[in-house]
């Protein structure tokens, strides 16, 4: 498993200086689409199991990201040792920085779980595509109008799929702030990813930035006084299945396609990761999937083809550098 890993790094034509920029919406190849599904599918697995997983949210958020760093060592310093002792100081600072933004992620939306309701922390996270828009706008790229519509349809069948019902409670709103800042950094770190991976390599991208994760939040976990050992048998078990799943044949396979498809799109697809949880938490846990799942997931078709659909429109500008 692991091999395919790094065969997708090897074959990538990757040119170190001077790749061709992406648009703000971009139209993914077949090969970036069964990637995605297969992305989709691997993270769909992290509810349940994380729910399954007798651990403190934050120490199973740093296992699985250095499970994942000590997975893609062998192949990130043997196979690709070259190419990272290359790596200049802007290609370090960009890797180094969509580590820090994913523990950020991590570090805001795990603790919002403990102030407001799982629906409403879920909803407020799956904005993340809407900031990666206005982030790639800010930019100067170019988002077509019928993006923000596709957007906004996208997560309309969150909303459907969740039952979200916001709370005016001050607990509930600060966790309200908490999951919307973990979208806010979620869309910051796939826009950091897409840049670093204009030159860098999957495997060597993913391995510092999971290195560097996890070096976040172990200083989290240590500072919080969360247990990080101590576990039983199965909780292991079950750390070690999200790490080959969610964390090496989910985020790993994105970090892969961002270099070919528009952060935008890329954040839209991981919106696919709700009704996939669900079914497979019916299927695995028993827990019947909200009677929203079926007409959300269409919404959330229609909203990704119209977007997908977008890109085939407009003016596209070139991709500023991230300085």
């Amino acid at each position: 498993m692991l091999p395919v890993v790094a065969e997708m790094s090897d074959d990538e034509s990757m040119t170190r200086r001077g790749a061709p920029p992406t648009n703000a919406v971009s139209r993914p190849s077949s090969r970036d689409v069964a990637l995605l599904v297969v992305g989709v599918v691997a993270v769909s697995t992290s509810g349940p199991l994380i729910a399954a997983t007798a651990a403190p949210a934050l120490a199973i958020a740093f296992w699985r990201n250095a499970f994942g760093t000590m997975a893609l060592a062998p192949f990130a310093l043997l196979g690709h040792r070259r190419e990272l002792v290359q790596l200049n100081r802007h290609e370090w600072m960009l890797c180094l920085t969509g580590g820090i933004l994913l523990g950020l992620h991590f570090a805001t939306w795990v603790p919002s779980l403990d102030y407001t309701s799982v629906a409403s922390s879920t909803a407020l996270v799956a904005t993340q595509p809407a900031f990666t828009a206005l982030i790639a706008r800010a930019r100067g790229q170019y988002v077509p109008a019928r993006a923000w519509l596709g957007i906004a349809i996208a997560f309309a069948g969150v909303l459907v799929i969740s039952g979200v019902d916001l709370s005016l409670s001050a607990r509930a709103l600060f966790g309200d702030l908490l999951s919307l800042i973990g979208a806010i950094f979620a869309a910051l770190y796939v826009t950091v990813g897409a840049a670093a991976r204009r030159t860098v390599g999957t495997t060597v991208y993913t391995f510092v930035a999971y290195a560097a994760t996890s070096l976040l939040l172990l200083s989290l976990c240590l500072a919080g006084g969360q247990a990080l050992s101590g576990y039983s048998a199965s909780t292991w078990s079950k750390l070690v299945l999200l790490t080959v799943g969610a964390q090496l044949l989910g985020h790993t396979v994105f970090n892969a396609v961002l270099r070919t498809t528009s952060p935008t799109v890329m954040s839209l697809a991981l919106l696919f990761e709700m009704p996939g949880a669900a079914l497979i938490a019916w299927v695995w846990l028993g827990q019947v999937p909200p009677a929203g799942v079926l007409p959300g997931a269409a919404l959330l078709l229609t909203g990704t083809a119209i977007v997908v659909a977008s890109a085939a429109r407009g003016s596209p500008t070139t991709v500023p550098p991230i300085e």
